[in-house]
């Protein structure tokens, strides 16, 4: 698969398909192959999907400490080299925080920004929740392999995921290639640029459609911060998704979130 050379990394990408363009970011500690089920659910258009720096295959120049914003340049230079913008820019978790900043400081690139589990700034528990979980890396070290999937699956699916025992046979496998086996300080630095997110004082003066996506049982952003992200956005729209989890769209109901992002899409012409 290529490689793109951007001005802090070499960003491993994969493009398929043909048709309109959308870029597809993925969260924390995944890679673009985790994006999977939105590429499938859009074979009408030309998918992009790559990996943030700390994960995966691409190859780190810069080294951390990371901000957000170095994340999204790198995919802001990655959108103006391989596709034709402006482009449709969904994101999930630490991804819709990169959607937001490719929004903010190059509006031009951006078509719709759709950010899915989001938050313009991390507050009360989802705020705690990853300075703890940062503070027990750097004083501890990795989690043990089974305690870190069944820790992180608790915060990736609702409860009819945790209740079922057959489906959750079939998605841990999603839980364990992200979070089982992991270099603790990539995870570390990823994290710690989400804890130093901060658009409120910005998001106002974006004009681009910012769609975001809240998820009803979601652990790690909790809906009421997606709609705060926006009621920010100067061009703001919020959707509630019932009874889906922060990773839902990972193998457990994809088809939901899909079709929620294809009636934005559409409707925007």
């Amino acid at each position: 698969m290529p490689h793109f050379r951007t001005s802090g990394a070499n960003v491993w990408y994969e493009q398929t398909g043909t048709g309109p363009d959308i870029v597809w970011l993925p969260g924390g500690d995944q890679r673009g192959r985790d994006m999977r089920w939105q590429v499938e659910g859009f074979p009408d258009y030309r998918n992009t999907v790559m990996d943030p720096r700390g994960a995966g295959d691409t190859e780190i120049i810069d080294g951390p400490p990371w901000t957000i914003l170095d994340l999204a340049r790198d995919v802001a230079e990655l959108i103006e080299a391989v596709c034709n913008p402006p482009v449709v820019v969904a994101g999930l978790s630490m991804g819709s925080l990169m959607v937001q900043e490719i929004a903010i400081n190059w509006p031009h690139l951006v078509k719709i920004a759709i950010p899915m589990g989001t938050e313009a700034y991390a507050e009360g528990h989802s705020r705690e929740w990853m300075e703890s979980e940062i503070r027990y890396r750097r004083e501890h070290g990795n989690l043990p392999p089974d305690f870190a999937m069944t820790h992180y699956g608790a915060f990736m699916y609702p409860s009819e995921v945790l209740g079922d025992p057959e489906l959750w046979a079939k998605l841990k496998a999603v839980t364990a290639d992200a979070y089982e086996h992991r270099d603790g300080a990539m995870l570390d630095a990823q994290w710690q640029a989400c804890c130093d997110f901060d658009t409120r004082d910005r998001l106002g003066d974006c004009k681009v459609p910012m769609h975001v996506l809240g998820f009803s049982q979601d652990m790690q952003a909790p809906p009421a911060l997606g709609k705060k992200c926006a009621d920010l956005a100067g061009n703001g729209h919020f959707h509630m998704l019932e009874g889906l989890g922060h990773l839902s769209l990972c193998g457990h109901k994809p088809e939901v979130v899909n079709a929620r992002i294809r009636e934005i899409i559409e409707n925007h012409g």
